[in-house]
């Protein structure tokens, strides 16, 4: 798995494996909807906890029940691989 820029061609293939992201601001994005603060602030402290592992970590925010998180690797100016497998791996956590 190569750690560089994917080129456009490669993200739109990846993206079809992964429906609720999209490109935003040349980085890959999902919007995650909870039933209150507690339950987005539990879901960010797991995502906290793979991106530390990782060594990877997020660009989000997060307001009431809604986060909002962006993934690039600042590394490449783009996205890469990495971006794809945390992405999976925070889906995983629903």
């Amino acid at each position: 798995m190569s750690n560089g820029k994917l080129s456009p061609a490669e993200i739109d293939e990846r993206l079809a494996k992964l429906p609720e992201w999209v490109v935003d601001k040349q980085k890959l994005y999902r919007q995650f909807e909870f039933g209150n603060f507690v339950e987005a602030f539990g879901f960010m402290s797991r995502v906290a906890l793979l991106a530390e592992a990782m060594d990877h970590h997020p660009e989000w925010s997060n307001v009431y029940n809604r986060v909002d998180i962006h993934l690039t690797s600042h590394d490449v100016a783009g996205i890469s691989a990495r971006d794809f497998t945390l992405a999976t791996r925070i889906d995983g956590l629903l």
